[in-house]
């Protein structure tokens, strides 16, 4: 059945030339990266780092960045897998005019995709949350090791997006301030749950969906509102959606088409299905 589902799908986007694709943590799995939800769209764990907290108080820094050093170690070592390649051969064939993702890996560029505009920001990045001056997070790593050498040597299994399941005493743990303007806080440049989408970001978004005659969406359940809203725009648009995950979705009543599988196994097959069958973007058949 899912052999006969990808040629459902490789027809629907040989039909639908430039997609516009919205990606979510299904996507990096392969890469080592834990995703937070089941196959149910229920949390695997407790939810992530919440803004309000990590700008209020400072012994959720010292938590979340103890817990950082040493769970971002996964995140950065992390190379891009089948699925991230797949979706970079797609756009070069035409199939996918740009990827929208939640993730904050940066996997795609790091498998070749051009247009990608990352809706929750990138971890490889710090913001000072004062002066807004940005410096590369593996500095901030190397100095947080500096102020802590004791902690470089801990181990914890790896959770999403560079956390860590590590729980002990962080009173002691020391998290400097920015350099620049002295008492800044930095926060990685990502959207932690209870933050908004930059503006900009979403109209970047959208502006891509609106040019595109569909949306695919790939290894994401959907339950956070900040991806949802662009299957509510293309429904709304009357745009053809499918989509590609291994469960269950908020945008399930949605697509047109759903293929059950993971996101490697899916798009690796869908363009031997694309190959096999000589199937091209409409506009260039």
């Amino acid at each position: 059945m899912v052999h006969e589902d990808i040629e459902a799908l490789a027809a629907f986007m040989a039909r639908m030339p430039g997609l516009a694709v919205l990606t979510g943590a299904g996507v990096s799995t392969a890469s080592g990266i834990p995703d937070y939800r089941d196959d149910s769209g229920d949390w695997k764990r407790s939810p992530p780092m919440q803004h309000q907290a990590f700008m209020k108080s400072h012994a959720a820094r010292q938590r979340y960045w103890a817990r950082a050093l040493v769970g971002f170690r996964t995140l950065r070592e992390a190379s891009a897998n089948s699925a991230h390649h797949a979706l970079a051969e797609l756009e070069a064939r035409g199939h996918v005019a740009g990827v929208i993702t939640q993730n904050v890996d940066g996997l795609h560029r790091q498998a070749g995709s051009q247009r990608v505009i990352d809706l929750h920001g990138r971890a490889d990045v710090v913001r000072c949350m004062g002066c807004g001056a940005r410096r590369r997070r593996h500095d901030l790593h190397d100095e947080l090791g500096e102020l802590n050498p004791d902690w470089l040597e801990l181990g914890a299994n790896v959770a999403p997006d560079g956390d860590a399941d590590l729980e002990r005493d962080f009173a002691d743990f020391r998290v400097p301030s920015c350099g620049r303007c002295g008492d800044g806080i930095w926060k990685p440049d990502v959207v932690f749950f209870g933050d908004s989408v930059p503006r900009d970001t979403v109209e970047e978004a959208f502006s891509l969906l609106d040019e595109c005659r569909g949306l695919l969406v790939v290894g994401s359940s959907l339950m956070v509102y900040s991806g949802y809203r662009f299957a509510r725009r293309a429904a709304r648009d009357g745009k053809p959606m499918a989509c590609l995950n291994l469960g269950r979705t908020r945008a399930d009543a949605l697509f047109d088409l759903k293929v059950t599988t993971s996101a490697e196994t899916g798009l690796t097959a869908l363009l031997e299905v694309l190959e096999e069958k000589a199937l091209r973007p409409a506009d260039q058949a």
